[in-house]
């Protein structure tokens, strides 16, 4: 018998699939996730399963029931399927051997499900369910349903021999930690201090993808603490062990790691904002000053911008995701000037150089206030709606998400006659910097800058404006 809350995944899907491999005499289980979650109340969308079958006779068997065949996984022994719009792969028994040193398993084909589930990473991920059976039934030979209701993660082997096989599994073991809110057996963390220096082995690029499980996980701040008092994060992370500064009560600076750790709480499950409030204040301990009774960091959110786009770099993370939480890290201290009194201009230069980042830099801005002082916090956060007022007020009278001056650069060139080249740039940065300064205005009064600045420079005067643009005066036109 199994568990009530199991049932359902001896149906549909599962139970066809079943169905096939049993009529071909094979054997078949669920496995990994999809059980563990179930176990846990927790729904599963794709499933992946162990057989006794060989790839060469499962292709045959589901050839014509599956939407979608791929065998791009055959040599380790995987054929992966789409039924429905459901995703399966379908995974020999194996007994997978790591040569010392090795990034990669050597794959070998198993005889039972056990050694299959000997193999895996945590014993709550070696638990599997016989499907198609006449009694369907769980197989458990690690305790793994124990080591779920105790909110336990373990190896199934000793976890040395776990993690030298495959070290990954050591940051593994703390992105569990975060998304299940279980807690590492002690050994296990033991082991990975012994072993932090094996991660070396590891790509980073999978590295970089459990990290990133990590950090958008429901509760990452106890795990990321656990993976700096492991030693851990000096292996791919180095630069988050240096904001553990000893705090200082007479220099009155707060202990930055606790504070960067306090801010990523408070952000939404999104990993750009999440990488950007880890990495905020990255750039802190290099420009710790002391200054009398004072203690200051100047220019940290420049440094932390370099910091931070050099190690999601290293992480292999995409340009675009380096680039955006760089940026939040550059901009993260200009939202807290605000309350120095801003003009239009500020705002809209604000926002411009915001860009697409604008919520989320808005958002980073308040999570930022970690401060005990319950008046300072709210005055803080008073100054920052009235920010966020400010942005709409201006948005509701013009075009502020796009904010361009009202002549592009071929217009440019051919009223001043100009060649391509770093004058056409220094013009149109003159126009933008007018926009941004006075708020819109339109095409004539462009071309009556660009005809002052081409005299003061003593190019040749260029006249009026085009006859298309010379009765045009609504800002902002064409």
């Amino acid at each position: 018998m199994i568990p009530d809350r199991l049932n359902w995944l001896d149906r549909g899907i599962n139970r066809r699939l079943a169905e096939i491999l049993n009529r071909a005499g094979f054997e078949v289980y669920l496995v990994g996730g999809s059980v563990r979650d179930a176990l846990l109340g927790r729904e599963a969308s794709d499933f992946d399963y162990a057989t006794n079958a060989r790839p060469d006779q499962m292709k045959p068997l589901f050839r014509d029931w599956a939407d979608h065949l791929f065998t791009t996984g055959e040599r380790f022994g995987t054929i992966g399927l789409i039924k429905e719009g459901t995703e399966c792969q379908i995974t020999t028994f194996r007994a997978e051997i790591y040569e010392p040193e090795s990034r990669h398993p050597s794959v070998t084909f198993g005889d039972s499900i056990e050694s299959d589930l000997e193999r895996r990473d945590f014993t709550i991920n070696a638990i599997a369910l016989r499907l198609g059976h006449e009694t369907p039934h769980l197989v458990d030979p690690f305790n793994g349903v124990a080591d779920l209701a105790a909110g336990v993660i373990k190896t199934p082997a000793g976890p040395d021999l776990s993690f030298s096989d495959d070290p990954l599994r050591m940051v593994r073991l703390f992105r569990f930690m975060a998304e299940l809110g279980f807690r590492p057996a002690k050994a296990e963390l033991e082991a990975v201090t012994r072993l932090k220096k094996r991660l070396g082995t590891i790509s980073q690029e999978r590295i970089r993808d459990e990290f990133s499980k990590l950090v958008v996980a429901e509760n990452p701040v106890p795990a990321l603490l656990a993976v700096i008092e492991s030693g851990l994060s000096a292996e791919f992370i180095p630069e988050i062990d240096g904001l553990a500064m000893i705090e200082d009560p007479f220099h009155r600076h707060k202990d930055v790691l606790a504070h960067s750790l306090a801010v990523l709480a408070k952000t939404e499950p999104d990993l750009v904002l999440r990488l950007a409030a880890l990495f905020h204040d990255v750039g802190k301990p290099a420009t710790r000053r002391f200054e009398g009774s004072k203690v200051t960091f100047y220019h940290h959110e420049v440094i932390g911008a370099r910091m931070t786009r050099r190690r999601l770099k290293k992480l292999r993370y995409p340009k675009k995701i380096v680039n955006d939480v760089a940026e939040l890290v550059f901009l993260h201290m200009r939202a807290h000037t605000f309350k120095m009194g801003w003009t239009d201009s500020a705002v809209r230069r604000y926002v411009r150089d915001a860009g697409h980042l604008l919520n989320r830099l808005n958002q980073l801005a308040r999570c930022d206030v970690t401060t005990r002082n319950d008046q300072r916090a709210r005055r803080i956060q008073r100054h920052l709606d009235e920010l966020e007022e400010r942005i709409e007020a201006l948005r509701a009278q013009e075009e502020l998400d796009a904010i361009r001056p009202p002549l592009n650069g071929n217009e440019v060139m051919d009223y001043l006659n100009l060649d391509p080249g770093p004058m056409v740039g220094t013009v149109l940065k003159m126009l933008l910097d007018r926009r941004i300064e006075q708020g819109p205005f339109n095409r004539v009064e462009a071309y009556s800058d660009l005809r002052d600045w081409a005299i003061a420079q003593g190019l040749p005067d260029p006249g009026d404006p085009p006859p298309e643009d010379a009765e045009t005066a609504g800002p902002e036109n064409g």
